[in-house]
């Protein structure tokens, strides 16, 4: 079987994009996921993203993520920006849009064309409540400034929800960390009976902040929209960071800008850019 595919990455973090509108979702999808996720010996990649039918009234598409171990997310800032490039190229329906609502397993998300590969994502609201990641055995929240005992030692930890769960950590030297080692413990710790995507934070100045991450069901990967969202809302909880302004979140494979706005809603703002398209020989 010939399966027609793009490959598009936001800050090298890249996923292999699927039209499922018409079709729906390929048979065994997470099994598929894996194989073409598969580096070196397949396409390669973060995940497979599924563009399917839009599900509310107003929506242009729906999004469905499926990691490289095969499990599925709820939700992906930096896919979500490429789906909507991708429908603004492919689709003639979309191709004059500057404003598109896409449907997510987090619900809808608004997306604004900034200029060419460039779009704003409005991520909805942050949670630091427990029953929202979910997190056990730390409280009901806010689980902010917590101590978490991971990896052979005691850890500072915000736990943030953008619609997936994240825990962030500010460290004094992001790159000193080996990340293979401790990023397993924050994903599969007991307390988050869901795993975690979990972020490592050095503050740079009051509006740059540099940050790697270990993603649940990917690893390390080179950048995570919403990974940058929960690191500025849980700098913004703790005081280190403004309210209100753009933060500037430096990741492995770019630079995305972030801003808390009233009421704890998030404004993302990265770049969306097609690698290759081609058909895998399944």
């Amino acid at each position: 079987m010939d399966l027609a595919f793009t490959k598009m990455q936001g800050c090298a973090n890249d996923y292999i994009y699927l039209d499922c509108r018409t079709g729906g979702l390929p048979r065994e999808i997470e099994a598929l996921a894996r194989r073409l996720s598969a580096r070196h010996v397949s396409v390669g990649a973060d995940g497979v993203i599924c563009i399917c039918a839009p599900w509310t009234p107003g929506a242009v598409a729906a999004m469905r993520i499926f990691n490289a171990d095969g499990s599925e997310g709820k939700m992906c800032g930096n896919g979500i920006r490429c789906v909507a490039q991708w429908l603004r190229t492919h689709d003639e329906a979309c191709a004059g849009l500057d404003e598109m609502h896409i449907d997510t397993m987090s619900g809808p998300r608004t997306l604004r064309w900034q200029g060419p590969g460039q779009w704003q994502v409005e991520m909805g609201c942050y949670s630091t409540l427990a029953a929202d990641l979910p997190a056990l055995h730390m409280g009901a929240g806010p689980l902010v400034g917590c101590t978490l005992a991971a990896a052979g030692r005691d850890w500072t930890v915000t736990c943030v929800s953008v619609g997936n769960p994240h825990c962030v950590t500010v460290v004094e030297d992001v790159d000193g960390l080996d990340l293979a080692a401790i990023g397993p413990a924050f994903e599969r710790h007991e307390n988050f009976p869901e795993r975690i995507n979990a972020e490592f934070v050095q503050k740079l100045d009051d509006t740059r902040i540099r940050m790697r991450v270990w993603e649940r069901g990917s690893g390390e990967t080179w950048a995570c929209g919403t990974g940058a969202c929960a690191s500025v809302a849980a700098l913004t909880e703790r005081g280190l960071v403004p309210a209100g302004q753009d933060i500037q979140v430096e990741l492995r494979g770019g630079v995305l800008a972030i801003r808390v706005l009233p009421g704890r809603r998030l404004l993302m703002t990265g770049p969306a850019v097609t690698v290759c398209e081609g058909i895998a020989k399944l």
